[in-house]
């Protein structure tokens, strides 16, 4: 498995990531310890080392996290876990009401994270989405406590613009404290709005970005056809609208493109994000154990040169940036 640096911090992630947001979920193998286990040690197995989390992942607050630390016991030291607090429209209110970027809130938040996950230390604690109440000079101040106590190694943002990027590297750069080593944001073949600020952004700042929805809720592992759709999957479950709007014509065109390479889909679309300079790992969600192989596997399958990435975006233009 190749490892990639995560901005600038001391950690070097695997470039397939295990996205955490199905543990827990409500009708899903992952719904249960055991089906959580099987998916976490086959993703240990496999040279993963990227967990990412948050507090609202799973059918209850929390569940997601308790789950991912149960799996992880024994092999703690293999795994980087990330996780997030503050989510401005899911998380339950924490420390009587307070901002959800504030130190009040951060520091209940964090309690919490810890005791579900069942670890002293959480590698990366990232700010889910930004809080308008809270200056970020404050939530980054809390955070840098939390990085001096050694209760979190790192920290990092999600769900932000170019902007809200360029105004925390100047706070922190104004305190001298912890600043964000990388940021999630919703980023796909079928969601490329990120290229025009956020992503440059990052290479600017030397920050280290995480795709989430990279694989457009499963429509890029090739299950999927125009009149084709897995009953077992999330798109069939929960998100129909994925595959109804999906532009059919493209993804017949990159089915093609990948059949005269010998690749699969799941291959090239992974090997397009790694073509990214400043994209550290591909945080694709799973839930079974032979789904986070498969993922592992395409990490490392194939790399494209500069005319086979154009050609791969000519087929999907760019969509709306991700908004503040």
């Amino acid at each position: 498995m190749e490892l990639r640096a995560l901005g600038p911090s001391s950690f070097r992630v695997s470039a397939t990531g295990l996205g955490c947001n199905n543990l827990g979920r409500t009708g899903t193998a992952t719904e249960t310890t055991e089906g959580t286990a099987a998916v976490v040690t086959a993703a240990l197995d496999a040279g993963i080392t990227l967990f990412d989390t948050a507090d609202v992942y799973g059918k209850e607050y929390g569940l997601s996290e308790r789950l991912l630390g149960q799996a992880l016991r024994g092999r703690r030291d293999e795994a980087i876990v990330a996780t997030k607090f503050g989510h401005a429209g899911l998380a339950p209110d924490l420390a009587g009401g307070a901002p959800k970027g504030s130190r009040a809130y951060i520091r209940a938040a964090v309690e919490g994270s810890l005791a579900r996950l069942g670890i002293d230390t959480i590698d990366l604690y990232q700010l889910h989405t930004p809080d308008a109440r809270t200056p970020i000079a404050e939530t980054l101040a809390a955070l840098d406590e939390l990085v001096q106590e050694g209760l979190v190694r790192e920290i990092g943002c999600s769900n932000v613009s170019a902007a809200q990027l360029e105004e925390a590297a100047a706070a922190s750069e104004h305190s001298g404290g912890s600043r964000f080593v990388s940021v999630q944001n919703e980023y796909s073949l079928l969601v490329r709005g990120d290229e025009t600020e956020a992503l440059p952004a990052t290479e600017r700042l030397g920050m280290g970005y995480l795709p989430y929805f990279p694989l457009s809720n499963g429509l890029f592992t090739g299950k999927f056809t125009r009149t084709q759709r897995p009953a077992d999957t999330r798109i069939s479950r929960q998100r129909p609208h994925v595959a109804d709007q999906a532009p059919w014509d493209a993804m017949e065109a990159y089915e093609r493109f990948c059949a005269e390479r010998g690749i699969t889909m799941l291959e090239a679309t992974f090997g397009w994000f790694l073509s990214h300079p400043s994209l550290s790992s591909v945080i694709a969600g799973a839930t079974k154990p032979e789904q986070v192989r498969a993922n592992a596997a395409a990490g490392d399958a194939w790399r494209l040169d500069a005319a086979e990435r154009a050609e791969i975006e000519a087929l999907f233009p760019r969509g709306p940036a991700t908004a503040s």
